[in-house]
């Protein structure tokens, strides 16, 4: 065994001799000294609470968590005679267990710290602001954390209601309980009881605006506005968002940082639902935070470990010039010349590099540049592309209702006045022929509607029908329309009604703008791709400016294209007609699309 290790034992082997004596006094008063709300305090153990204070700080400062876990272990099995000391150091372990996720290891502690400190302070005997209220409250708080974690409600709503019955006035117990009431507020969400949930989530936020902490109330209402979303209350719900955001605009702390891109990607979730297509513009900001964070987090490595090599370089300078110092004589003249050139040496090698570094800096620029206008277009697409599957599903369940279930209405309402007619001796009156005639037509429209809002030849016979239908519907004497539509095997259905859309909102565009008398269809399969060739003599118009427009049609339709993996390609000028190709990956029957 080595010297330090020899000196290691000798001092804890003294120190548990003389906490051991220190307590046996104690304990010879009886144990109910011990229950007067406040921890025995050993004289001795002032090394072993610095030892304490330098694992808080690893844990706190430094999240080096597996260095901090090795020694609060030791801690923890040393001060078995410090009650107070083994308390801290319990609720420690658990803390470092739970933030590596290891929450059953962490509940294990937080119970342990809960014995330690029901065995010394009595839950019914603190004086309100004391600190064994706070302590109560911190270790019900971490309890009812750990069984939440493991999903185990009724445990974690049990710990959030003892905080709830500590009528302590203090800060940290009122911080502890506005926490507790989020916790009670998810829990609620959960179990979908939202008026429940809302009621609690305004008691949190009421607490924190007591305490004055910016921070948590924008958590609260975070909090608050996911409940509001989860409603479907989408207006409140981007409220609180703005709320929070607009609390700690001005705060650049981590913690704030972190709220704040949280909130922003929250607000862009609700002004999407709203329909308000500047959502891509929160989700930006989120994006941007975040990537700022991150920034921030390498940054402080690169100081810290430029910090560090700083220092080695001034070690490794002091001695070469003290070894250049204890030379003789007839060497400064050589060491001189040598340093001069090193010296020049390193000048130009640190212009070289400050030039190297200028040069990644602009690179890095560039590259965020790219990365954001990616970010922007990406977001607008999938916004946009949301907005189109929300219009696809609605149009088929509007379609399917109108033919399955008011239509088939219809049509018995049409059968029992047609037996009606038979009950009749002679002359049927005429309201019953007219009742007839306007059930007729009603079941007319009724299909026409359906068959406007989802092809029914589509659903029943597949693409190549569904399109030949609407050519014909769109041909007339002002319009000539040539087509070559192989026959294509049967889709993904919604697949297929993709497509179906995209043909007719590029047929409208033809009758809406194109002024166009002839144009030609070409649709084929190869290679497991379908392909799309749709030409016209129009007007044309120039295909360089779509993107800066912001209206949908076109770009409705790239968005569908990009979500769907295809290719879209315009060609079109002035006065020279257009022609748009479309290439897009087979989905088979079988198979569930994914855009």
């Amino acid at each position: 065994m080595s010297i330090r290790l020899l000196k290691i034992f000798f001092f804890v082997t003294v120190c548990n001799f003389i906490n051991q004596n220190s307590y046996n006094k104690y304990n010879q008063r009886g144990p109910s000294q011990f229950r007067d709300g406040s921890f025995l305090y050993i004289k001795d153990s002032l090394p072993f609470q610095k030892e304490y204070e330098i694992i808080d700080s690893l844990f706190k400062e430094h999240k080096e968590y597996g260095m901090a876990l090795e020694k609060v272990l030791i801690l923890y099995a040393t001060v078995k005679d410090d009650p107070e000391l083994r308390f801290q150091s319990a609720l420690q372990i658990g803390n470092i267990y739970g933030k590596t996720n290891n929450f059953k290891r962490s509940l294990d502690f937080y119970k342990k710290a809960l014995e330690i400190l029901t065995s010394i302070k009595d839950i019914d005997n603190f004086n309100f602001n004391s600190e064994s209220s706070e302590q109560y409250a911190e270790t019900f708080l971490r309890l009812g954390g750990a069984y939440q974690r493991l999903n185990i409600r009724d445990s974690a709503m049990l710990y959030y209601k003892e905080i709830e019955n500590i009528d302590a006035l203090s800060k940290k117990v009122l911080s502890y309980k506005a926490m507790a009431y989020t916790n009670i507020s998810a829990i609620l969400q959960l179990d979908s009881l939202y008026s429940d949930a809302i009621k609690f989530s305004i008691k949190s936020l009421e607490m924190h605006k007591q305490n004055k902490d910016m921070l948590n109330q924008a958590s609260a209402l975070n909090n608050l506005g996911s409940i509001y979303l989860s409603q479907g209350d989408f207006e409140k719900a981007k409220q609180q968002y703005l709320d929070g955001i607009e609390l700690i605009k001005e705060d650049n702390s981590h913690n704030a940082v972190r709220f704040k891109a949280s909130l922003y990607a929250n607000l862009a979730w609700a002004m999407r639902n709203l329909k308000e297509y500047k959502a891509y513009d929160a989700l930006e900001d989120s994006y941007l935070i975040k990537d700022r964070l991150k920034d921030k987090e390498i940054q402080q490595i690169v100081e810290t470990v430029t910090k560090k090599h700083n220092v080695e370089a001034v070690k490794k300078q002091a001695q070469v010039e003290a070894a250049i110092a204890s030379r003789r004589t007839w060497a400064i003249a050589g060491g001189s010349t040598l340093a001069i050139l090193a010296l020049l040496f390193f000048v130009n090698y640190y212009k070289l590099k400050q030039k190297n570094l200028a040069l990644k800096l602009r690179q890095k620029e560039a590259d965020q540049e790219r990365k954001i206008s990616k970010l922007r277009e990406e977001s607008q697409t999938r916004i946009l592309n949301a907005i189109l599957d929300g219009r696809e599903a609605e149009r088929k369940e509007v379609a399917e209702i109108l033919h399955d279930n008011v239509s088939a209405l219809l049509s018995s309402a049409n059968l029992h006045i047609q037996a009606c007619k038979t009950h009749f001796n002679g002359e049927t009156p005429p309201e019953v022929g007219k009742t007839q005639v306007i059930i007729n037509e009603a079941s007319q429209k009724i299909r026409d509607l359906s068959h406007t809002l989802v092809s029914s030849i589509l659903l029943k016979f597949g693409l190549s029908h569904a399109i030949r239908d609407m050519i014909e519907k769109y041909e007339n004497s002002q319009l000539h329309i040539h087509s070559s539509i192989d026959k294509l095997p049967r889709y993904n259905e919604k697949f297929e009604i993709k497509i179906y859309n995209i043909i007719q909102e590029l047929f409208n565009n033809i009758i809406k703008h194109s002024k166009a008398s002839k144009v030609g269809v070409d649709i084929f399969e190869a290679k497991k791709r379908v392909f799309i060739k749709i030409t016209d003599n129009g007007v044309g118009f120039d295909a360089s400016t779509i993107a800066k427009k912001e209206g949908v049609g076109i770009n409705q339709i790239n968005a569908r294209v990009y979500m769907m993996n295809g290719k879209f390609d315009i060609d079109s000028k002035i006065n020279q007609g257009t022609t748009i190709e479309v290439m897009l990956p087979v989905v088979p029957r079988n198979q569930k699309t994914t855009a």
